[in-house]
């Protein structure tokens, strides 16, 4: 960081209290990791010089030589991951690749279901206030009150009712394993198109802990490239061949310009690692540390949504403690603990001052964590969230942190 440092020293004193911040705390935010030093080379590498709308073999500028073997790389590498027949690469994000999805295969007002946002969906999921809730006409569905786990049942119920063109299972708050092959099921009953959304879990079904909603017959899968995936911030589409064309064509030149041949280059390589034998430890050890980590706190009274986790999340309801979740929030925080405030299903209060938590172990398991650290945190959450208000608690939790945080470095950071 030499050049930053003589040119702006400004954002260099930022960026090194962010990397003091991420050194010397836990980050529990399930959908962060932290990439490796070879993705971080990647996504600061020379490619970011270049341009290249169009597909490998079809491009619109000159010089496409490089950026044409490094996309068909992570196409063949994503390919072999997820079992997949068709890849694209080039989403920016999670977002634009739902959105990518639904324009290609939809029309204006068409019907799709998706679980609703308080419930554990995503705003691309049919929030009103989305796009997706705006153009498309989506039609909710829940969680079982009393379980707190999708009712397939009534998914069931609602699509004989609604018909839809389009069905979304996949989420970002909810910590069991989903029935891809129901899902399936009664999306063929309806006639309708699978498409599920494995941002959150797609690490762990590389890592081959999950299942893989294409060995069920989905027809599109979409997945960011970070979260437990362990790459950079991005995404990609994957999906039955018959929908190649389509799809493509959604993403360039429906939504997209040329691709960030800079993050492609670091998919590349995160695929590239995702595919050792090693990424599938990892992937069993960050299920490992969540179920528990939730033993622990289930040890401390704490009411976890569902009770558990069968993945890399969980959700607390912290609404028997009396402090809420941004309240929790912020004293984790000062305590050196990042996750983030969270509704939890049927919640009474709202999205910015929610009765819930939400929290993970991807990150810290990258650091090399195990059973004995979830021990040791479970004791801190549970002195946090007890004694809020308390500032010795809080710095005394903090420094603990940081002690056993030295022992374990962030890849990346030296």
């Amino acid at each position: 960081m030499s050049a930053m440092q003589k040119q702006d020293p400004v954002v260099y004193d930022i960026l090194m209290g962010e990397k003091k911040r991420q050194s010397e705390g836990l980050e529990l935010i399930p959908s962060e990791n932290y990439v490796s030093e070879a993705v971080l080379e990647a996504n600061g590498s020379i490619f970011t010089n270049k341009y290249s709308e169009g597909y490998p073999g079809k491009r619109y500028y000159g010089g496409q030589q490089f950026v044409d073997q490094i996309e068909s790389l992570a196409i063949e590498r994503a390919k072999k991951l997820f079992n997949a027949e068709h890849v694209n690469v080039q989403p920016y994000s999670g977002s634009p690749a739902n959105a990518a999805v639904y324009f290609a295969l939809l029309e204006y007002k068409d019907t799709v279901m998706g679980l609703k946002l308080d419930q554990g969906g995503h705003i691309t999921h049919g929030l009103p206030i989305s796009f997706s809730g705006k153009f498309y006409n989506f039609v909710p569905y829940l969680v079982d009150p009393a379980t707190q786990r999708i009712d397939m049942k009534e998914v069931c119920r609602i699509a004989l009712e609604c018909k839809p063109k389009l069905i979304v299972a996949g989420y970002t708050a909810y910590p069991r394993d989903i029935d891809w092959a129901e899902f399936k099921k009664i999306a063929d009953e309806v006639g309708a198109i699978t498409m599920a959304d494995i941002s959150h879990i797609a690490g762990l079904i590389a890592g081959k802990q999950l299942k893989n909603p294409f060995d069920f017959g989905f027809d599109i899968v979409t997945t960011t490239t970070h979260k437990t995936l362990r790459g950079p911030r991005s995404a990609m589409i994957m999906c039955k061949a018959k929908f190649a064309k389509q799809i493509d064509r959604a993403v360039f030149p429906g939504l997209q310009g040329g691709p960030h041949d800079h993050i492609t280059c670091a998919k590349a390589i995160c695929f590239g690692e995702a595919l050792k034998p090693e990424f599938q430890d990892y992937a069993a050890q960050i299920i490992k540390n969540a179920k528990k980590l939730a033993e622990e706190l289930n040890k401390y009274g704490w009411k976890l949504v569902t009770g558990g986790t069968d993945n890399h999340l969980l959700l607390a309801d912290l609404s028997p403690t009396g402090i809420t979740g941004i309240e929790a929030e912020n004293a984790l925080d000062k305590a050196g603990i990042t996750l983030n405030k969270n509704t939890v299903p049927y919640d009474p209060r709202g999205p910015f001052d929610p009765s819930g938590i939400r929290f993970g172990t991807p990150a810290i398991t990258t650091r090399g964590m195990k059973e004995p650290e979830m021990v040791k945190l479970a004791k801190w959450m549970d002195d946090v969230i007890k004694n809020h208000a308390d500032a010795a608690v809080l710095a005394r939790v903090k420094e603990e942190i940081k002690q056993l945080c030295l022992k374990f470095p962030v890849p990346g950071i030296h």
